[in-house]
């Protein structure tokens, strides 16, 4: 028998799912977009796919609101937009500028904000989950119509329910984002691919791969932002300081 038909099938062949340690996983061919360009290629070389994963979570674990998780994200969420799909934000933990994300290319008319009822009421907010903005989130990844998905979730989650967040995201055929605290970093997650920001300096941000499907990625990554300022804003001149600082999640 010729040893190309004895030669045994690679496990992507077996399922989509499986993959070899020593080598990056390739995204579902099930998927119409199975992986999303980040926009920044040093990043887009060490993840599964070449990008953002859609039918999956990742996870962005931050050490405070604004570190530059939104400048990270920006040109896959314009890409989502491109393609007349909205962007949905649960939860966000400051109110969108919208001269600042249109200078970074996203259009606040595609986007949609949904809140919790308690969010303005209770402290504990903080540290437990509201059921109503899990139910939505649930509910929204299982639809399938989303664009793109950002849950900031806070930090004592229930392993069940990340669990059924993660069964419904595969039928998101976007990327799905949730931003949680770096104190969940030793915590185990059922989302596939995990990333701990924190910042290099100005405009700059540092990224260590917690989790992917693929061998550890030892060193982190530095990847230069979009400054904070720019040109654009209302009445804003460069050596101006922000005036949506405290408000928004650049």
């Amino acid at each position: 028998m010729p040893a190309a038909a004895q030669r045994s099938p690679s496990p992507e062949q077996l399922h989509p799912a499986l993959w070899r340690a020593d080598a990056l996983g390739h995204a579902s061919s099930a998927s119409a977009a199975s992986a999303f360009s980040c926009g920044f290629p040093a990043l887009d070389r060490q993840l599964p796919g070449g990008g953002w994963p859609a039918q999956a979570l990742t996870e962005l674990l931050l050490p405070h609101a604004g570190v530059g998780e939104l400048r990270l994200l920006a040109p896959v969420l314009a890409a989502v937009q491109s393609r007349q799909l909205c962007v949905i934000w649960f939860d966000p933990p400051a109110t969108p500028c919208a001269w600042a994300l249109a200078a970074l290319g996203i259009q606040t008319r595609q986007i949609v904000v949904v809140r919790s009822k308690a969010a303005l009421k209770a402290p504990a907010r903080r540290l437990l989950p509201a059921a109503d903005i899990l139910w939505a989130l649930e509910r929204t990844l299982k639809s399938g119509h989303a664009g793109a998905v950002l849950a900031w979730l806070p930090a004592r989650m229930p392993a069940d329910a990340l669990r059924r967040l993660q069964l419904a995201a595969q039928a998101h055929d976007g990327p799905a984002f949730l931003l949680r605290d770096t104190q969940e970093r030793c915590r185990p997650s059922p989302a596939p691919l995990r990333l701990l920001l924190s910042s290099a300096g100005p405009d700059r941000l540092k990224l260590l791969l917690l989790k992917r499907r693929g061998p550890p990625l030892l060193q982190p990554l530095t990847l230069d932002l979009a400054p904070v300022l720019m040109h654009g804003g209302p009445g804003l001149r460069q050596t101006d300081p922000a005036p949506c600082e405290t408000q928004t999640l650049l």
